[in-house]
């Protein structure tokens, strides 16, 4: 026969409440048994998802363990559920992917969908105190997300939605939303609940988006050198063959074009791994003055070749930050690499660290005579200091129009020259990604005629020593 909806005239014992519980229980293990034969690939989450919808259940529901404990319930007083419950909240709080509980509060209020409760890794995420609490609007202003919220509190309909998380770093999210049995007094007052989940599928969407960009970028930037290396062969398989003056000039050439391939398709790899890895805080201590005075060393003997000189101020009693080394020396060799394709015969190129800046100190401008832009700017953490590098060459410099796209791929500005030594395009673009990467900020001053002033800046580690000065740069 028919399931019947209808409300029970008896209340619902508390035995009949733990059996709903671990029913709930019961089935998200089926369903885990079901979906790993089934589709193995998303067995994962949607197991976990029914985890979480079973454990949420439990919570809402606080089922009495006697009916002793069921009068203490109905009049308020806190209920012990015994080890059986503290694990299941252990669960919940183990859960990676972060889960809210909203209440719904007046159907009509937009401003009363509240967080009830929240797991360590939603805690973590939004910044939440305690077990959670606050509006849910104050930490997700997506408008579908707060559409499916709506839908599960007031039409117990249950929908999965994507959204694109702010801050410095992009990340990708996938919500998953669904209303959750609740008795007609819950801990938080009665009313409908919801479970929003949120599945982080940043690395699946950055790895397309990888794959994408690679394919397009490489296809375009390889078309060139590829119709120059196919045809300077048939020219030497054709009249040039027996001239040993041209097949000579046209070899060389050929090495320049493939040595340009090598280094795209280098650089355009080097690029595609680092967005990939953007939104994971790289681990490590490394001292800023040594790794910008070993990549004075490598480019020593290119600088002498161009008569450049490089004036290093690097001596700032050793100021440490938080990162990788090999990516942030590769920040400050793509600089100096950039500053001296742009320098003249004669010229002079000068680094200069500076140390326990604040946000602001570490962005501002440089350059009073030029325009200043920045081209990633970090979050606002209280109380974070900041290690700057900054790089100045006193080449043509740049109009105020370029800046802004300075560090889109293979951008160049037009009708400047950057001498033999030619680029790939990539590297300011790795430059901001390695720094957005490393939660720094990077900024750029510059004016046609005056040059430009490149300034890195990442977090400072937490200092060793002691009586170290606290402001001001070494």
């Amino acid at each position: 026969m028919p399931y019947d909806h209808s409300p029970s005239p008896v209340a619902p014992t508390a035995s009949s409440r733990l059996w709903t519980a671990g029913a709930s229980g019961g089935v998200a293990i089926l369903v885990m048994a079901v979906l790993a034969v089934m589709k193995p690939e998303l067995a994962g989450w949607l197991a976990a998802g029914a985890v979480a919808v079973a454990l949420a259940t439990w919570l809402v529901n606080r089922a009495p363990a006697t009916l002793a404990d069921e009068a203490e319930f109905e009049a308020g007083a806190a209920v012990d559920l015994g080890p059986d419950a503290a694990l299941l909240g252990d669960a919940f709080e183990a859960l990676d992917d972060p889960i809210l509980i909203i209440s719904g509060g007046e159907a009509d209020d937009i401003a009363g969908r509240r967080i009830a409760l929240a797991n360590a890794a939603a805690r973590d995420l939004f910044k939440l105190g305690g077990t959670g609490g606050g509006l849910l609007v104050s930490v997700i202003r997506e408008p579908r997300v707060l559409e499916a919220v709506d839908e599960a509190l007031f039409d117990d309909f249950g929908a999965e939605v994507d959204y694109v998380g702010g801050g410095a770093q992009e990340r990708h999210w996938r919500a998953f939303v669904r209303p959750l049995p609740t008795r007609e007094k819950s801990a938080w007052g009665g009313g409908a609940l919801a479970l929003l989940a949120l599945r982080d599928e940043t690395d699946v969407r950055r790895m397309e988006k990888m794959r994408v960009d690679f394919l397009a970028n490489a296809s375009h930037e390889l078309r060139t050198p590829l119709a120059s290396l196919s045809g300077f062969i048939e020219t030497l398989k054709g009249h040039a063959k027996d001239d040993p003056k041209a097949r000579d000039k046209f070899l060389d050439i050929m090495a320049v074009q493939a040595d340009r391939m090598r280094r795209l398709v280098a650089d355009l790899l080097s690029l595609s791994r680092i967005e990939l890895n953007e939104h994971i805080v790289p681990l490590g201590r490394v001292e800023l003055s040594r790794a910008a005075a070993d990549v004075v060393d490598a480019v020593s003997v290119i600088s002498r070749e161009r008569q450049v000189t490089i004036r290093a101020d690097l001596d700032v009693g050793g100021v440490s930050v938080s990162g990788d080394r090999d990516e942030i020396a590769q920040v400050i060799q793509n600089l100096v690499d950039n500053a001296l394709k742009y320098s003249s015969p004669g010229g002079q190129i000068e680094i200069a660290i500076e140390r326990n800046r604040s946000l602001d100190e570490a962005m501002a401008a440089r350059m009073p005579e030029g325009n200043r832009l920045s081209l990633a700017t970090p979050d606002r953490e209280a109380g974070q200091r900041y290690a700057v590098v900054t790089v100045r060459d006193h080449g043509p410099g740049m109009a105020r129009e370029h800046l802004p796209r300075l560090t889109e791929r293979f951008y160049r500005v037009e009708g400047q020259k950057s001498g033999e030594r030619q680029g790939t395009g990539l590297g300011l673009a790795i430059v901001r990604h390695i720094i957005i990467r490393h939660r720094g900020g990077l900024t750029v001053d510059s004016a046609p005629g005056q040059g430009a002033i490149f300034a890195a800046c990442f977090p400072q580690a937490p200092d060793r020593r002691d009586g170290e000065p606290s402001n001001g740069a070494a």
